[in-house]
């Protein structure tokens, strides 16, 4: 089955301004998310992209386009299923205020039961994600092989659901997993399992290439990035 690129959009100014965002319209990328959108083709230019699927949200749209621009023969699909987790009445409001809410702790320890106040709770979040991939998946089979690379551009939470399930882990440990803006996460699926290749790598992805094009394997160095104790609701803004 084939291979999918999971991209998180780049730094927003909600990141930055320590807003929840969600469905909230109007939400750009800042500076520092334009330039991490403006390095994703060179990231990816050794990967031949058989699709390419978006959040309907602006801030992947302005994502991608870089991208789209260096292959103007892909045409994205928009895919409402890998839009943000609507935080219904959280949306729009600073972190640092919602860290206060009673429902914040059942965020950070048991997710599975969390549900937001006039929005949807992250077991729909973590059901409709992973519905729409396994129907790329196969749809991505059929048309283009079983060795075909797709790419998904979408949300922190929702790629942090897709790997839980990838992974095999109840959805209650899904906060253990991050992914900064911009960053790339793989997962190769097979009949059997999922692997996952790279989870948030913000450096060089030329080994995700299908074997017969890839090069000498790239050595990777570790990076250091602090973390509160509390996960990043919505993804984070990243490292400083």
């Amino acid at each position: 089955m084939p291979t999918l690129i999971l991209v998180r959009h780049g730094r927003s100014t909600a990141n930055t301004a320590g807003v929840l965002a969600g469905w909230t319209p109007g939400v750009a990328l800042d500076e520092r998310g334009a330039a991490q959108a403006a390095g994703l083709p060179a990231r990816l230019a050794g990967i031949p992209l058989a699709a390419v699927v978006t959040s309907p949200l602006q801030r992947c749209r302005e994502t991608l386009a870089p991208l789209l621009a260096a292959r103007p023969e892909l045409a994205p699909h928009t895919e409402e299923r890998i839009g943000e987790c609507d935080y219904g009445d959280w949306s729009g409001r600073k972190l640092s205020e919602l860290a206060d809410e009673p429902l914040w702790e059942t965020v950070q320890r048991h997710p599975s039961a969390a549900a937001f106040p006039g929005g949807e709770s992250l077991r729909a979040m973590q059901s409709r994600a992973v519905d729409a991939v396994r129907e790329w998946n196969e749809r991505i089979e059929r048309d283009h092989g079983e060795q075909a690379v797709y790419l998904m551009c979408t949300h922190g939470d929702l790629i942090k659901a897709i790997v839980a399930d990838a992974l095999g882990l109840h959805l209650d440990q899904f906060q253990r997993i991050t992914a900064d803006p911009c960053s790339v996460t793989a997962i190769r699926y097979t009949r059997l399992r999922p692997y996952l290749l790279r989870l948030a790598d913000t450096g060089d992805l030329s080994g995700l290439a299908p074997r017969e094009m890839a090069g000498e394997e790239a050595g990777e160095e570790g990076r250091e990035q602090g973390h509160s104790e509390d996960a990043a609701v919505g993804g984070g803004a990243g490292a400083p």
